[in-house]
């Protein structure tokens, strides 16, 4: 017991002698720079006065982005988790032991293009997802497929059959990692550590048959390069609904769960979910970020986790106790609440020994993110992430309430709270009300939900609400009211508005497989974010192609918290662009998104003062965003020497130069 009450993890300070000799070389770079800068400024080249101003100019920008840079790695930290804490406190051992108690979780995927993003890849991060070291009734799989595309139907489909046998042969086994394809090219003895007798023998047949599952999908591949002219058919003979993938309507297809089919042992499997948003002419569909907040409605209606992991398609689950690493920080009772997401690093298979791209990017994920993990958090870098659902749908963290100073009973109640500060308090706790008021009632929300059932339908009765609400002050029941006006803020649903203000997670009481079902078509209508918040306050942001800088940067100015999680084995890993186009076209991506924040609202330079964003994570924050330009100075930069030399001319003034110019200074009248 007194080990179950144990932290479940710890920070892990760098040492002092690694760290303070690299901090006392920032110094002495930062004290050169200067006087290198002032004596770059102090001497002007006179005959070539445009080359030494434009050099100049440079080498100041080079300067502020260095320090921009470096700065935000002044703290770093590593962390360490206990899963065995984890498992004690909240995974009750013995027939009396009582129930599992780990929050659960939803996982997302999302897919645009089969033909890009082959089938065979999402499968293996599908499979991965299911045969996870969690409880099987806390794990959800949504897919999301923003082509509409009948190819990732029906290969989903025959994952889910797979699935029945290759999950309990993961589980039962223990093999890492538990996708298929990556498991079974593994160049390593796959003997170690197992001691079952029968393993060898279900290896190789599970191997048989995982190649017969490939072949399954290598023909719908094939069977997808010609699309019919009367479009796909469905096994029934009907129309395909996603025929025009630009005008379709919403499509959700539930393939495993409770209701489903059980493995091949008889046991339940993870709830998979297969999920198109309606998509029409003349109707934004915002790309990754308008698909992942669909997939946080329709998350929302079906199962509610209270925490969301989202993972690209082609990134898989390399570690099955990911989920538990996450766990131990958003489950800790202290530092849980304050937590928006935990950020696992990303890693590559298939990188070249020289990684000649630079894929493995080892300064941002093994120096930068961990620097930033010692002042407000890592950036969320767009998967391998898990969310607090209440930090996405706009809330402000929970504010911890402080003793007062000094308390009496030998005084009248009013001179008490003249003496220790009582009316300054309540008047900071009005402001509170007025400023942060959707982050304040969390312990309030299930005391404002009431259900009615009018046919199949839930309905939300705000009427109810405002009856619930007589107890309170009038100061939070008018700001409430007024502030708080969920439709229009989280768009017309109940089913998901009730959804909301369930911290804990969980389905309203009342409801039905065949009502919520309705409900999440309706979630994912293309007009229903129309007139609401999503986007701008709420899930993911819009207004950039890299919607993930965004995101995170909107949660960390409401005050939240994250973590970077580096487990020994790593969590979740990709496939890294193998030739240089990919390469290139990903590293334009980037720097187009950055551009995108710079000219929007939401640059880090103006946006948030008065809030609750650390000056270094904003400091970090204006060096994800300003690096693009530091083309244009570099190009400046080296066109110079050839300038130079083609007029005779040249940035630093010779000795006769500098003469000429003290001469002229000690000439000038004072």
């Amino acid at each position: 017991m007194a080990e179950a009450r144990q932290p479940l993890w710890r920070k892990v300070p760098v040492p002092s002698s690694k760290i303070n000799p690299y901090r006392i070389v920032i110094v002495l770079r930062l004290i050169i720079l200067s006087l290198f800068l002032r004596f770059r400024i102090l001497t002007p080249a006179l005959d070539a006065y445009p080359l030494w101003l434009i050099s100049v100019v440079c080498e100041i920008w080079f300067a502020l982005s260095w320090v921009l840079d470096q700065f935000p790695k002044w703290l770093p930290i590593n962390r360490q988790t206990y899963l065995d804490r984890l498992a004690l406190r909240f995974e009750p051992s013995g027939d009396d032991g009582g129930p599992n108690n780990l929050c659960p979780v939803d996982f997302f995927v999302s897919t645009v293009d089969p033909l890009k993003e082959p089938p065979i890849i999402t499968a293996n991060t599908v499979l991965s997802i299911l045969a996870v070291d969690y409880p099987v009734d806390k794990v959800s799989c949504y897919v999301s497929d923003d082509g509409a595309s009948m190819l990732l139907f029906d290969s989903l489909a025959e994952t889910a059959e797979f699935a029945r046998r290759w999950v309990p042969f993961c589980k039962r086994h223990g093999v890492e990692p538990r996708a298929p394809e990556f498991y079974f090219n593994q160049k390593i003895d796959y003997l170690k550590d197992k001691v079952q007798p029968t393993f060898v023998k279900e290896r190789r047949a599970m191997k048989r048959e995982y190649e017969e599952f490939k072949v399954r999908i290598n023909a719908l591949v094939a069977k997808a390069q010609k699309k019919p002219e009367e479009g796909w058919m469905m096994q029934d003979g009907t129309p395909w609904p996603g025929n025009n993938t630009r005008d379709h309507p919403g499509m959700i297809q539930v393939y495993l769960g409770s209701a489903g089919a059980l493995d091949v042992e008889g046991k339940e499997l993870p709830r998979l979910v297969y999920v198109s948003r309606e998509k029409r002419p003349g109707y934004p569909h915002h790309k990754k970020a308008g698909a992942m907040n669909a997939l946080v409605r329709v998350s929302a209606v079906l199962t509610n986790a209270p925490f969301i992991l989202n993972l690209d398609c082609d990134h898989y689950v390399n570690n099955s106790k990911a989920v538990r690493e996450a766990m131990c920080f958003l489950m800790d009772p202290q530092l849980g609440k304050k937590l928006c997401y935990v950020q696992f690093p990303q890693r590559f298979d298939g990188i070249d020994r020289h990684d000649r791209y630079a894929n493995r990017n080892v300064v941002f994920f093994d120096i930068n993110m961990r620097g930033l993990d010692g002042i407000q958090g890592p950036v969320y870098v767009g998967t391998g992430c898990v969310f607090n659902r209440q930090a996405l749908y706009g809330y402000d963290p929970p504010v911890s309430e402080k003793r007062p100073k000094m308390t009496c009973d030998c005084w009248p109640k009013w001179c008490c709270c003249c003496c220790c500060g009582g009316s300054r308090k309540s008047k900071s706790k009005s402001k509170k009300g007025e400023r942060s008021l959707l982050g304040g009632f969390y312990s309030k929300k299930k005391k404002m939900m009431n259900y009615h059932k009018k046919g199949s339908t839930p309905v939300f009765d705000l009427e109810e609400i405002e009856e619930g609400l007589e107890g309170y002050e009038e100061l939070e029941k008018s700001s409430l009211m007024s502030q708080k006006n969920f439709e229009k803020r989280f768009g017309q649903s109940p089913v998901f508005i009730t959804s909301t203000l369930m911290e804990e997670g969980g389905l309203p009481e009342g409801t039905n497989s065949a009502s919520l079902i309705k409900e999440a078509i309706h979630v994912i209508s293309c007009g229903y974010e129309e007139k609401t918040e999503w986007g701008k306050e709420i899930g993911w942001i819009y207004g950039s192609i890299t919607e993930d800088i965004l995101t995170g940067f909107k949660m960390h100015c409401r005050g939240w918290k994250s973590v970077y999680c580096v487990p020994k084995r790593p969590a979740f890993k990709g496939s890294a662009p193998i030739n240089l186009s990919d390469r290139l076209h990903q590293v334009l991506r980037w720097a187009l998104g950055s551009v995108e924040i710079f000219l929007s609202r939401h640059c880090p330079l103006w946006y948030g003062y008065g809030g609750k964003l650390k000056w270094l994570q904003r400091l970090a924050y204006t060096n994800t965003i300003v690096y693009p330009f530091t083309s244009i100075p570099l190009l400046a930069y080296c066109t110079i020497p050839a300038v130079c030399l083609l007029t005779g001319k040249f940035i630093i003034p010779t000795l006769t130069n500098l003469l000429a110019y003290g001469s002229w200074l000690s000439s000038y009248p004072s």
